[in-house]
């Protein structure tokens, strides 16, 4: 079944609260329904940051830094400026987290000859960043509503695998670690017999201690008593 956008929400914002962080959006063909979504979200100020919605070429370049020839190269609805638009809010936000959506939502396609209801969602940490493009089928606001569904589904796949693998490079060098320190410890035992079976070689091993001429022996029982 599949999970609404408010429930997605909920998920990301627990994840992002959780070690505080926070994140940032780039909108453009839903217009700010991402954003709206994520600030349904009650105390949302604390993980979300900033939001943008650059729906001309202009207002990717400008507020994004996205060059104009690259948009022009490669399209606005496109992998590349999803990238793009991910890693540029970002950047400009300071946020640990940015996602992006760039698609057609229909009715028509306007100037582009993408068909409708494709959508690029880019996902940028400062691990790298992760695009994903998909297919949708619907009205316009129900494109808007899937875009946004699929955003947050990728968001949140790409962060877990993200910190999936912080986990298992931090328990590798908790075993490196542990590996290193019972090293130590095997040496420093190595150590310690090599010193104790050194000393019993001594010279002074086996000597008898006593004044020559001297009986050193006493007998079984022994008295001591104080003289008058």
């Amino acid at each position: 079944m599949e999970e609404a956008p408010t429930v997605l929400a909920t998920r990301l914002s627990r994840r992002l609260t959780k070690g505080g962080f926070t994140m940032a959006v780039a909108e453009s063909c839903t217009g700010g329904l991402l954003a709206s979504t994520l600030t349904d979200i009650s105390g949302a100020s604390k993980w979300v940051s900033h939001g943008w919605v650059t729906y001309s070429n202009e207002a990717k370049a400008s507020e994004l830094g996205i060059p104009l020839d690259l948009i022009e190269k490669h399209g606005a609805v496109s992998t590349t400026i999803a990238a793009a638009m991910a890693e540029g809010a970002r950047l400009a936000s300071g946020a640990d987290l940015a996602i992006s959506i760039t698609g057609i939502a229909g009715p028509k396609a306007d100037d582009s000859d993408k068909e409708i209801g494709t959508v690029h969602v880019g996902v940028s940490t400062a691990d790298g960043r992760r695009v994903k493009q998909a297919l949708f089928g619907g009205t316009r606001a129900e494109n808007k509503d899937a875009f946004v569904t699929f955003a947050l589904r990728t968001a949140i796949k790409q962060w877990d695998k993200l910190r999936d693998r912080d986990a298992k490079a931090d328990d590798e060098k908790r075993k490196l670690e542990s590996r290193e320190m019972e090293k130590n410890m095997r040496k420093a035992r190595q150590k310690v017999v090599e010193e104790a079976m050194a000393a019993t070689k001594g010279p002074w091993q086996g000597d008898v201690w006593s004044e020559s001429g001297r009986d050193e022996s006493v007998g079984d029982d022994v008295e001591w008593s104080e003289g008058d």
